[in-house]
């Protein structure tokens, strides 16, 4: 008999809380549907066997573990809100006489039936949704359209498994909490309000403190291989900090306004702000939940569409010519053999060789001390991450080809250089600079260089040294002891070509197969390189537009947690405030100036999230842009125009959710206040 009464009591929760329960239930086959897609097509066979299909795979599997992760914390965040309502109703169970063991079967029966509804329905919306995926992919990509239809299996199991590993964990924590609790706090669940915390200014002191030290590290960090560390620890000390201000700033603003008695011995505030008061730090982690999630959207949304949409920018700051060619040499005899392969395939296909870049260079690299570059920086073992910040690419280049190229007349001693560096500043009053082991030169002056793509694709910075000559460079091979290791001699030469990209392709693979010939006649040529925008565009857009998809996706996943959060919050509060405002109409408050308390109530809190989300975008921007930088996206005026269009879009997605959860908060409260009355009259 009990065991036909268990499902039915937990079928029957569930429909009767359906305005709770239905949302959450919504979540979780988005959620599990999402999973299974972003797995499906991060190994989908057709995808991969598409040029380009594979390098967007790898962008893709990294979301598998994103949504785990989320799926995980989002799933237990909304849990709460669920059972703070249940709360009451599993109290009255326990009163009508059903002890622990038997409430805890009816949230097992509660749990099956909503893992099952939940992986059963979002299993199939993943399965159905796989081949429109795919399908955008194969737009993405470029490719032709695969009109057959697969289901992998090895993703649909994994889903199971991950989905119900969570299921099985809320399970615990559902249990846990029903033996934890007595049942008569879990009948006054709803009704017992919150204390503020005691070192309540501790907590706001805290929270501006690593809120400052996160936007300091943001505008002020440089160093690319720095930042892409420091972002991570930013991240997480922003979310640190958005908690602690959001519940203890919901506290101070209570006890502020309600210090000011022009605003608190109003009707519409006094009812407001005490019901804020009843609930002040959940009311904040409500707030700074929405808020990190409203950042997390925005900054992701940004990055990708920015990424994707400035993926021709990127192109063309790795590869700045259409063709470039690299010989490890600067013998004549080898570097004239190669020039007429080059021009021999061009000659072929009837190209010319447009806007020339050709230079000769010696490259090492050192970890900058001060105005010192320490070139063996390896010879005392293993230094630490944050040192690794200060290592730099050095590239030493005749002051003959600097002329040649940025057409100058430039002159120097022998002693003398020229500075260029990239990705970060060198400190203007240095006047000198020693070369660990070849000595000092003087710095005449600072100037600027041609971007040649070589540096666009390291993480370190590069400093480019303009020397007297080339037999400066020869000396500095010469004269360091471990130069056959750590140094090499390259001939660049680059070329712009006035062809379609199969032709670049096929021109790129005349010289190879030259390149090649006389690699097997002499080892000298072997370590030439050949490099062409139209073999790489392909892998540069799939790369791009996967992360595109991916950053789309997953702010959706977000946005979708934010709605569910602000409609959770609104939902709770207003079974909460429901006796309260019948109480307040029963001695004689209008239908009128509830209203009025209830608008400001929501006004009071509505404006912060969004407003804190915009800031933190902002501070953020400078850290967001030199990651960008790492992918050879330097168009910041792109960054900022997609990064504004975002926050408006998205601040007008904010106002229609938030106006649609609160007209639940309404009507819960409009239901309990005015029913009454209406039955009186």
């Amino acid at each position: 008999m009990k065991m036909r009464l268990y499902p039915r009591l937990a079928w029957q929760g569930i429909r009767k809380n359906g305005k709770i329960y239905f949302p959450y239930l919504a979540a979780c086959i988005f959620v599990v549907m999402v999973f299974y897609l972003i797995g499906f097509l991060s190994s989908d066979p057709v995808i991969r066997e598409m040029e380009g299909g594979a390098q967007m795979q790898v962008v893709l599997s990294l979301g598998t573990a994103v949504m785990g992760v989320f799926s995980v914390i989002f799933l237990f965040y909304t849990n709460s809100f669920l059972m703070k309502r249940r709360k009451k109703e599993l109290g009255l169970y326990h009163i009508l006489g059903m002890d622990r063991k038997n409430i805890a079967f009816v949230l097992i029966w509660e749990n099956l039936m909503t893992a099952g509804i939940s992986l059963g329905t979002g299993l199939l919306g993943g399965i159905l949704f796989s081949k429109l995926g795919q399908l955008a992919m194969i737009y993405l990509l470029n490719g032709k359209v695969d009109f057959s239809f697969s289901i992998n299996f090895h993703v649909f199991i994994l889903t199971l498994k991950t989905y119900g590993l969570i299921f099985l964990l809320l399970l615990a924590y559902r249990i846990l909490q029903i033996f934890r609790t007595r049942p008569l706090d879990l009948l006054k669940s709803e009704s017992l309000g919150e204390r503020p915390p005691r070192a309540n200014w501790i907590s706001a002191l805290l929270g501006a403190v690593l809120l400052a030290a996160a936007y300091f590290l943001s505008v002020t960090t440089e160093e690319p291989v720095t930042i892409i560390w420091l972002f991570f620890v930013a991240v997480f000390m922003v979310i640190g900090a958005t908690y602690l201000l959001f519940m203890a700033g919901s506290v101070t603003l209570c006890k502020i306004l309600k210090k000011n008695k022009n605003y608190y011995y109003k009707t519409n505030h006094f009812v407001s702000l005490s019901s804020m008061m009843f609930r002040m730090k959940r009311n904040g982690a409500g707030l700074a939940s929405i808020c990190i999630l409203s950042t997390m959207v925005l900054v992701m949304v940004s990055g990708t569409v920015s990424l994707f949409l400035g993926t021709e920018d990127s192109l063309r700051s790795r590869y700045p010519r259409n063709l470039v060619v690299n010989t490890p040499s600067l013998d004549n005899g080898i570097v004239d053999q190669v020039g007429q392969i080059v021009a021999g395939a061009l000659e072929k296909y009837g190209v010319q060789e447009e806007n020339v870049l050709h230079y000769r260079q010696l490259v090492m690299s050192g970890m900058a001390q001060g105005n010192q570059m320490i070139l063996d920086y390896a010879k005392n073992g293993e230094f630490s991450y944050t040192e690794y910040g200060n290592v730099r690419q050095i590239m030493v280049v005749p002051v003959e080809d600097y002329n040649r190229i940025m057409g100058t007349d430039e002159s120097l001693d022998r002693r003398e250089i020229l500075v260029c560096n990239t990705k970060t500043d060198w400190e203007e009053n240095y006047q000198e600079l020693t070369l660990e082991g070849l000595g000092t030169w003087k710095i005449k002056d600072q100037v600027e260089f041609v971007d040649n793509g070589v540096d666009a694709m390291q993480i370190i910075p590069t400093t480019y040294l303009f020397v007297s000559d080339v037999s400066v460079m020869e000396e500095m091979y010469q004269d360091y002891p471990k130069a056959e290791e750590q140094f090499e001699f390259w001939n660049y030469y680059g070329t712009d070509l006035d062809c379609s990209d199969e032709t670049q392709s096929l021109i790129a693979q005349e010289i190879s197969f030259g390149l090649q010939s006389l690699g097997e006649q002499d080892p000298a040529f072997s370590g030439t390189t050949v490099e062409c925008v139209g073999v790489e565009r392909m892998d540069f857009y799939s790369m791009y537009a996967g992360m595109f998809f991916l950053g789309i996706l997953l702010g959706i996943v977000f946005l979708l947690g934010m709605v569910l959060i602000m409609y959770y919050k609104q939902v709770s509060e207003g079974y909460e405030d429901q006796d309260r405002f019948e109480i307040l109409q029963k001695v004689g408050m209008t239908e009128k100036e509830i209203r009025k308390s209830i608008n400001s109530q929501i006004l009071t809190v509505f404006f912060m999230p969004l407003i804190w989300a915009g800031i933190h975008t902002a501070f953020a921007f400078p850290m967001i842009y030199r990651l960008l930088q790492l992918f050879s996206l330097h168009n910041m005026w792109l960054l900022i125009g997609i990064t504004g269009g975002c926050f408006l879009g998205f601040g007008l997605v904010y106002v229609l959710m938030y106006l649609l959860t609160s007209r639940s908060y309404y009507k819960i409260v409009r239901g309990g206040s005015f029913s009454s009355r209406r039955q009186r009259g």
